[in-house]
């Protein structure tokens, strides 16, 4: 069995596709009184797409907690603004049901994130990273990952921006919409292709070790030509 998936995309490939973005509705929960409907509309569902965002850091050893966390579904994304409204209880406790399938990137640092607010157990939360591999696709990147499945190019522009500041802008709100929506998309895609067997996924794996140890060696050896050419 074969994947229907490319294994790699470079960035200038992606460059060539065209552009897509979250097109459901965006509502940014910023005041404590918006936190029940937000919830309750969520729970309806049985997967989410999740991202989370802080302010960048630029010097190495300091790290901002985490401002914002989107949460998606394929029509509607809410934006927590967890500068005004903190980690609602509410929230933590979808993070924790095992009935709600919580996808994400990265997931893992995400959710320490959201901990240091309001600490709960994590259940039923799926890393894009960890299961991808499956399907035959070795990039670990959202935009690439979207872009090999979907053959789109999902913005990266906003994500450098103040998260914490006063108001979002429209162009920080359709970039963290997209986040959230791109790893759902993701993920129910993924579910209607067979995965590959153990033995072909790590087939896939040795071989990424090969190549890699290969363009190591390729590297050095063009490093010492141009060191005796000098």
């Amino acid at each position: 069995m074969s994947s229907p998936f490319a294994r790699h995309i470079d960035k200038t490939a992606i460059q060539t596709l065209p552009l897509t973005c979250f097109e459901g509705e965006v509502i940014i929960v910023d005041e404590p009184g918006k936190v029940q409907e937000a919830v309750e509309y969520l729970n309806q569902f049985t997967v989410l797409g999740v991202d989370t965002e802080a302010r960048p850091s630029f010097k190495r050893g300091v790290h901002y907690p985490t401002a914002l966390v989107q949460v998606a579904t394929l029509e509607r994304c809410y934006l927590f603004r967890l500068t005004h409204v903190g980690m609602p209880k509410e929230l933590a406790e979808i993070f924790a049901n095992p009935t709600i399938c919580k996808v994400g990137l990265a997931f893992k640092d995400d959710l320490n994130g959201l901990r240091r607010r309001r600490d709960f157990k994590p259940a039923n939360c799926v890393d894009l990273q960890s299961i991808v591999c499956k399907y035959g696709i070795m990039d670990l990147g959202l935009q690439k990952i979207f872009a090999i499945i979907f053959g789109k190019k999902i913005s990266k522009a906003q994500q450098l921006t103040n998260w914490e500041n006063s108001h979002l802008t429209p162009e920080q709100a359709k970039y963290a919409s997209t986040d959230a929506w791109a790893t759902l998309s993701i993920y129910l895609e993924l579910q209607k292709t067979k995965p590959l067997s153990r033995k072909e996924v790590e087939a896939l794996k040795q071989a990424e070790r090969e190549a890699q140890i290969l363009r190591q060696q390729q590297a050095l050896a063009e490093r010492e030509a141009l060191i005796e050419q000098s």
